[in-house]
């Protein structure tokens, strides 16, 4: 495999696929915080790009050294995406109803660190299967390939925190539920997705 326009469209095109969970997510962090500053927006979109470029690469190592034990593992992915999900989405819902933020507080919904390092991972671990589609590259391709979906994920996860803050702003109080059930939504269209 050499690197050519079919090569970048390819891995775009993949990268573009990927994010759509994070986008997703990324959304309803916005909703769930407004008040989001540039250096965390960064760091969020951030960390969704680093998570959606190892995953494949995880992968691509599995298939080139223990291809047997990774199919084993494969049909449990959907699952792990559905619990992590539930889990924040429900803890997002439970804040959103239960909690409400003193008039004036600011960052009483914020996303945690440890919830965005569950959030990455759930709505990459499904890209572990791309691994599969990138095994005849050699690694530095595999490599570019990464690449190209980290950048196109931060890109299009700052997106969908911005139309998230957006919307958050005029939401308030409710956006907390409405960014719960997103995520609970999400994981339950991966886990259809990945048995059907």
């Amino acid at each position: 495999m050499e690197l050519n326009f079919s090569f970048v469209l390819t891995s775009a095109m993949l990268g573009i696929g990927l994010a759509m969970d994070a986008f997703s997510v990324s959304l309803a962090n916005g909703l769930n915080e407004p008040k989001m500053n540039k250096r965390k927006l960064c760091a969020v979109a951030g960390i969704f790009a680093f998570f959606q470029a190892l995953m494949p690469m995880i992968g691509w190592v599995c298939v080139h050294t223990f291809v047997q034990y990774f199919q084993k593992f494969e049909k449990f992915i959907p699952w792990i995406a559905l619990a992590l999900l539930i889990y924040i989405g429900g803890q997002m819902l439970y804040d959103g109803i239960k909690k409400k933020c003193p008039e004036g507080e600011e960052g009483c919904h914020a996303v945690t660190f440890k919830m965005l390092i569950v959030q990455g991972v759930a709505t990459s671990i499904d890209a572990l299967s791309v691994g599969f589609t990138i095994s005849e590259y050699n690694l530095p391709m595999a490599l570019i390939c990464a690449a190209i979906i980290a950048v196109l994920t931060f890109v299009i996860c700052t997106a969908g925190i911005l139309i998230g803050k957006k919307f958050g702003t005029k939401l308030a109080d409710k956006a907390s539920i409405f960014g719960g059930i997103i995520l609970i939504l999400i994981g339950i269209e991966i886990l259809v997705t990945g048995i059907f």
